[in-house]
């Protein structure tokens, strides 16, 4: 399992396995956001076997599907308030990260500037610069 870290806190990666839930809480995460729709991909798991699995390693589990490079404003106000109310450290995955990774440059909890937010977003191994536009400051 490959994650990225972005911050102390958050961290995205692509497509989780059942597997790997226990390890993703071992590895000090208290909360997971799955991004993506159910049956997106042949032999992806579902989001009711992935809920399990992840209740089971006793992480906290959100779904906050997006597709299509489409970002909702509801589905960024889910986003937020579910890193806002996390208890420890969210990892957010989808099928790449990249969903994950823009959502939360969407979200923007810290409040940090558009060029803060897409640095960060690149030295986690995503070039978001064509999201500079929608930034704003």
């Amino acid at each position: 399992m490959t994650i990225n870290e972005v911050t102390e806190r958050f961290a995205v990666a692509p497509q989780v396995q059942v597997a790997e839930m226990q390890s993703v809480a071992d590895a000090g995460y208290g909360t997971v956001i799955c991004n993506r729709p159910d049956g997106e991909e042949d032999g992806q798991p579902t989001v009711a076997e992935m809920r399990e699995a992840a209740e089971r390693a006793g992480l906290a589990f959100h779904h906050i599907p997006v597709a299509g490079g489409a970002f909702p404003a509801e589905a960024i106000a889910a986003f937020r308030q579910v890193r806002q109310q996390a208890e420890g450290k969210v990892l957010a995955y989808c099928r790449t990260g990249t969903r994950s990774i823009t959502l939360d440059t969407l979200a923007n909890i810290e409040q940090l500037s558009a060029d803060a937010r897409i640095e960060r977003a690149r030295q986690a191994g995503y070039d978001l610069s064509a999201l500079r536009p929608q930034l704003g400051t």
